[in-house]
């Protein structure tokens, strides 16, 4: 069951690269077609002179429809097969070691990723928004990497990670707000680069919209996250509170993206502001995950 595992995690790293590749095809492809208009109608413009009857207005061609199945169909199936793939490399990896995979950072690394993989094949499925993969698969590719670095080894659960049912939905909670967040912050890094790069991107209205859907996804998961993290704590060290490194860091993460959905249902906070916030709330979500590395804690197993 390990072995497979491991199997499964390579196919879906690899499908993961292989779908980052198709996307940047599609991005790219679009740019292209957008330019090639405006050269055309310049060419045109400079072979008819003085001459201007309305037609140089128009591209002399017009670009064949793009085909029903192109890089970006199969780049949003790899997606799908790679959270299937990523889903049982979890589900093996459970039934290897007999728990939930919780109990190190190798474990939240492969599902952090899963979250993040799974919230960008649904909004890609829902919205149609491609070149958001630019921002959120490198993400999910270097988590997979930094996993390679971590000791992958089955371990027994420490005592405090022993409450199975609590602490599996409080990691599922993370990874799936973490997931969110992170297309949120794919949409924010693509409104931020929009004016810079000459790809074609979304609307600012649609990826500011996004990045709106995507916390709203986000700061009820983190509320519940945050909850279950209490309980388990009780449970496993007698308080529900205790100012931990970790603890501390996910209550400013939530406390971010609540900062940002007061901003924008009150005061319609929306455009740079908006998006520089959604990336500070991603940056808080990193450094609640890697946090722990640098300042020890209850949390330091993981």
């Amino acid at each position: 069951m390990f072995e497979l595992s491991q199997y499964a995690l390579v196919v879906a790293a690899i499908l993961v690269a292989l779908a980052l590749v198709g996307y940047a095809a599609v991005v790219a492809s679009a740019s292209r077609r957008r330019r090639t208009p405006a050269l055309v109608r310049a060419g045109a413009a400079r072979a008819g002179g003085a001459h201007t009857d309305g037609d140089d207005a128009a591209p002399a061609a017009v670009p064949s429809a793009a085909p029903a199945r192109g890089a970006g169909w199969y780049a949003s199936r790899m997606v799908w097969l790679a959270v299937a793939f990523l889903t049982a490399a979890l589900v093996l990896r459970t039934l290897a070691t007999g728990h939930a995979p919780f109990a190190n950072q190798y474990e939240f690394a492969i599902s952090f990723a899963w979250g993040i993989t799974l919230a960008f094949a649904w909004f890609d499925w829902r919205y149609d928004l491609r070149a958001i993969a630019l921002a959120v698969l490198p993400v999910v590719l270097a988590l997979m990497l930094y996993a390679t670095t971590q000791d992958a080894e089955p371990s027994p659960l420490i005592p405090a990670l022993q409450n199975s049912v609590l602490l599996t939905l409080h990691v599922l909670t993370a990874a799936l707000s973490y997931g969110a967040a992170c297309v949120s912050f794919g949409a924010a890094v693509l409104y931020l680069l929009k004016p810079h790069v000459g790809w074609k991107l979304p609307s600012y209205d649609k990826l500011d919209e996004i990045g709106y859907r995507g916390t709203v996804v986000t700061f009820p998961l983190l509320t519940v996250m945050i909850i279950l993290g209490a309980l388990w704590a009780d449970t496993a060290w007698g308080r529900y509170w205790g100012w931990d490194p970790k603890e501390t860091a996910a209550l400013v993460t939530w406390l971010i993206y609540a900062a940002y959905l007061h901003a924008r249902v009150v005061r319609d906070w929306r455009g740079k502001r908006a998006a520089w916030l959604l990336v500070l709330g991603f940056a808080a979500v990193m450094f609640s995950y890697f946090g722990n590395h640098f300042f020890g804690g209850l949390h330091s197993y993981g």
